[in-house]
């Protein structure tokens, strides 16, 4: 099972993701593109163009920025192909001759380490275990191939082959320099990348090397970066969530390759851990800001701070979640690398779930602004300030219901490309083809074309999802041909009702409806996924969410927001009966494609007022209260104020 590649997989119509995709490829990319190439702004081009010796000037932003300015190169591609915007390109052509400019002849390349030696430092590579250089250099790998991919131009990858030639130096000569350098390891991600690209055996022996190399340091590591058991022994999904999660995917990548069946086995464990008692109902992932992961057992050594921590099993507060978001982005390229080795739906669900909640969250209905933590629940009068990532050290967070997107372009610029390039990427998470099959895994207008047998093959998808569930997809081949048209079955479904041609299609393999036939000119598959609000309650072990309930629609999960409720009404007081009636309108303006739901629910009366730890129980019945549930997808937009995903449960 491969992606639908380039331009064979296009998204149209007006639903919320394809709403996302358009904001993203005429704001987003563009204005995020004139902030990288600011010299004094995010300084991103300008550091290759210090470490070339082009300009006078130092090395500014975190280590990480050279990173930055690749992931957003990546979404830039995806961009220019769709609109075949200029300046983007200008841009594309600008970073490829700085990048190239400013690697060493020896093929390494990181602006902090190359400025620094211009100034007359004696930093050395790899000398410096935070440097994230093997992290800058997965995600240059990353956007060279699929440049390449898409525009057969080399300019991008050039480089990234002689990165990866000197990565195979460095494992030769002095690999535990990479045995430590490897935090949030995107590099074993490029690595396999790049021998898909140029079918060279040595990039792929390099992806394993790497993996060997990283963890099995027993009381020398920690599960900051998963580096205490083998990568082959691991079955949990521990320490820093994008730095487990980046892992992953590479692991997945690799097995892809090879089939070892020892990585397989550890993939499976450490997400079945993952998606049984650690995964966010919005796909948010990492919950603890600062957390001790294992922090339960006896072996006390590895017991270490861990920052965005996957903490224990079924610790998952509200809000205080840290659910960083470059950790749910990292969920989802896991999961489709898992999709593709598995062709099982739940990794396509668990990608369904980041789309349709996680992801949209991340970034305002602006284009522009973006979350780098993302809670489930915000509150007013909190006694403590939450740190707001990308706010300087000596800005102090704002009150607890005032935290709102930012732009993140001074102290950290880290998520928002990230943001950008799965969003510009959104069409290769739709379809996947073989030989003669076709998956359909999300739900969205647009078409996939393939071949079956090499026989040209076109399917045309229809719907209006997550506001209903009718599709249909209409499926055109440029001559009888024989072959299999996939359709998922979301686990939150209570059926899935496809038929050709009036006839009911009740085959269904690893959560896919199999249509085997013979295709022809033009032939016409109904799907049917009834769609009704239901009450989601959580594991007795979630303590946050004991006699709560939320509110979950299809894959969408909403949430109350102060902007629909009474003034002095907090989130804490709305309550809900298991047998309450929801109402269905459809969303306009900034819920457009969305479906709002309504109903009366319950005000529960305050309890202990602020100041006081505890207080006797008022049993003052409640009182009727008219609420108004939206998408958590679409929070935070409508000006500061309290949220909550989760809300109380009268019996």
């Amino acid at each position: 099972m491969t992606s639908v590649a380039a331009g064979g997989s296009v998204m149209a119509g007006e639903s919320p993701l394809a709403t996302l995709r358009k904001r993203a490829l005429e704001l987003t990319i563009p204005s995020m593109g004139a902030i990288m190439f600011s010299p004094t702004v995010a300084h991103a081009y300008e550091n290759f163009r210090v470490a070339a010796g082009d300009t006078e000037g130092i090395h500014d932003g975190p280590p990480f920025m050279d990173g930055d300015l690749y992931k957003w190169l990546e979404a830039a591609t995806f961009a220019a192909a769709d609109t075949q915007d200029g300046e983007l390109r200008a841009h594309l052509a600008k970073a490829a001759t700085a990048i190239e400019r400013a690697q060493r002849a020896d093929g390494y390349l990181h602006t902090k380490t190359t400025i620094a030696q211009r100034s007359g430092s004696d930093l050395q590579p790899f000398s410096e275990r935070m440097d994230f250089e093997t992290y800058n250099f997965g995600h240059l790998m990353t956007l060279a191939c699929l440049h390449y991919r898409i525009t057969g131009d080399k300019g991008f990858l050039a480089p990234a082959v002689r990165v990866a030639d000197f990565l195979i130096k460095v494992a030769d000569t002095t690999p535990e320099l990479l045995a430590d350098c490897n935090i949030c390891p995107s590099h074993y991600m490029g690595t396999v990348e790049l021998y898909r690209v140029t079918r060279e055996a040595k990039y792929l022996d390099l992806a394993g090397r790497l993996l060997d190399l990283h963890g099995g340091k027993g009381p020398e590591g920690g599960d900051d970066n998963q580096d205490v058991l083998p990568v082959r022994e691991q079955r949990g999904a521990v320490g820093h969530a994008v730095r487990a999660n980046y892992l992953c995917a590479g692991m997945a990548d690799y097995a892809l390759e090879t089939g070892d069946p020892e990585i397989i086995e550890a993939l499976t464990s450490i997400w079945t851990d993952l998606e049984t008692s650690k995964l966010y109902i919005t796909g948010g992932c990492g919950a603890l800001y600062d957390g001790a992961s294992p922090d339960a057992g006896q072996d006390y050594w590895s017991v270490t701070r861990t920052h965005q921590a996957y903490g224990r099993p079924h610790q998952l507060p509200n809000t205080t979640a840290y659910n960083e978001s470059c950790a749910s982005l990292g969920l989802v390229m896991w999961a489709w690398r898992m999709l593709s080795l598995t062709g099982e739906s739940r990794y396509a669900d668990a990608i369904e779930r980041v789309l349709y909640n996680a992801l949209p969250a991340m970034i305002g209905a602006d284009a522009t602004t973006y979350f780098y933590v993302n809670p489930l629940r915000q509150v007013r009068d909190l006694p403590y300030g939450l740190r707001r990532p990308g706010d300087h050290k000596d800005v102090p967070p704002p009150p607890s219901h005032e935290r709102m997107r930012q732009e993140y372009m001074r102290a950290c610029f880290c998520c928002p490309p990230n943001v950008a390039r799965v969003i510009a990427e959104l069409p290769y998470y739709v379809y996947s083809s073989g030989p003669a099959d076709l998956w359909v895994h999300q739900f969205v207008t647009g078409s996939a074309t393939t071949t079956f047998h090499g026989v040209p093959v076109t399917v045309t998808q229809t719907t209006d999802f997550p506001a209903s569930g009718d599709i249909t997809l209409k499926v055109s081949a440029g001559a009888p041909v024989r072959g299999a048209l996939r359709i998922r079955v979301p686990r939150w479904a209570d059926t899935v009702e496809v038929r050709v041609d009036g006839a009911h299609i009740d085959r269904v393999e690893k959560g896919y409806v199999v249509v085997d036939r013979e295709w022809s000119d033009d032939t016409t598959v109904n799907v049917r996924i009834p769609m009704r609000p239901r009450l989601t309650v959580a594991h007795h072990f979630v303590e946050e969410a004991t006699n709560q309930v939320c509110v979950v629609r299809g894959p969408v999960v909403y949430c109350v927001e102060s902007a629909d409720l009474p003034e002095g009404t907090g989130v804490e007081s709305v309550a809900v009966r298991a047998s309450t009636p929801f109402t269905e309108t459809a969303g306009t303006d900034l819920f457009a494609g969305h479906v709002l739901l309504q109903a009366t629910a319950a005000r529960l009366p305050d309890q202990v007022p602020t100041g006081q730890l505890y207080g006797e129980l008022d049993t003052t019945p409640p009182t009727a209260l008219d609420i108004t549930l939206v998408p958590y997808a679409l929070w935070a937009n409508r000006g500061p104020g309290e949220m909550s995903v989760w809300l109380q449960l009268l019996r």
